[in-house]
Parts: structure tokens; C-alpha cells; sequence
């Protein structure tokens, strides 16, 4: 009964190991994603106004110079290369092209399509907070935990 428990052990630690990237992280970036994935085309390029007087509106447009954009494009480029590999995997996985099954697969893939660009090819992918969350899901991770303290 010993080995059983053994085996149980040692799956649920392999398990834990899936991700190289903590899915604190994860969850951060999907709710940064989805921020900036709200955001509308610009209206007023150079409105020349005070920002409380247009209501903040400015706010929710596609600018170059968005904050979101800026604070998800540090995140990623500070992360490890693991990391970023685990990130285009999760958003593959949660594309519904592969099955939780092949992860491996899928995280090999991942790495050897890495390059200098991870941060601009995940932010032009539309969705990308939805197929991330996915593809957690599939894993077996949640953000609803990360997602609480959040609030």
C-alpha cells in the first residue's frame, strides 16, 4: 500500500512540474491581455485636451503608447525562456489545437519556434487572455484563487 502511495506522490509532483512558468504569472498576464484586448481604434489622435475633460475616454483607445502594452511587453521580455516557452504553449494548448495530452509535444514545438519577439507575437494574437486561461484550465490550473486576491 506503500508504492501506491508512492506512485500518487510522485504523479502529483510531475504534475506540479508541468509549468515552468508559476501560474501566478500566467493569470497576471491574462488579465493584462484582456485589458488591452478591450481597447478601441483610435478616435482622436491628438485630442489636445485635458483627459478629465473628455471623461478619460483616451483611456480605453489603442494608443502607441498604452501603458498595458508597455507593462505586458516588460513582463514577457523579463521572463526566462522557459517561461516564454510555456506561454506560447499555453496559448496554443488553449486555441483547442491540441489536448492537455500533448503538452509535451506542444511545449517542444513551442521551443524550438522561440525567437526575440515572443512579446509581439502573443499580444497580436487575438484572445490571447482566453486561450491562456484555457490552456491552465486543461492543465489543471485555475486563476480563480489569483483572480480573488485581485479584488
Amino acid at each position: 500500500m506503500q508504492e501506491g502511495s508512492k506512485e500518487t506522490e510522485q504523479s502529483s509532483s510531475e504534475d506540479e512540474s508541468v509549468l515552468t512558468i508559476s501560474p501566478e504569472k500566467v493569470c497576471f498576464v491574462i488579465i493584462k491581455a484582456r485589458e488591452f484586448d478591450v481597447k478601441d481604434a483610435v478616435t482622436d489622435p491628438d485630442p489636445g485636451s485635458n483627459p478629465s475633460d473628455d471623461k478619460d475616454a483616451a483611456v480605453l483607445e489603442d494608443h502607441s503608447d498604452d501603458p498595458v502594452v508597455e507593462e505586458l511587453t516588460s513582463l514577457i521580455d523579463s521572463l526566462s525562456v522557459d517561461e516564454q516557452v510555456d506561454l506560447v504553449a499555453l496559448a496554443w494548448l488553449g486555441r483547442d489545437d491540441y489536448t492537455a495530452d500533448d503538452w509535451p509535444a506542444v511545449r517542444e514545438e513551442a521551443a524550438s519556434a522561440h525567437n526575440r519577439r515572443t512579446a509581439s507575437y502573443l499580444l497580436g494574437m487575438p484572445l490571447l487572455g482566453d486561450f491562456l486561461e484555457e490552456g491552465l484550465s486543461m492543465l489543471g490550473y485555475s486563476c480563480e484563487e489569483f483572480e480573488i486576491e485581485r479584488l
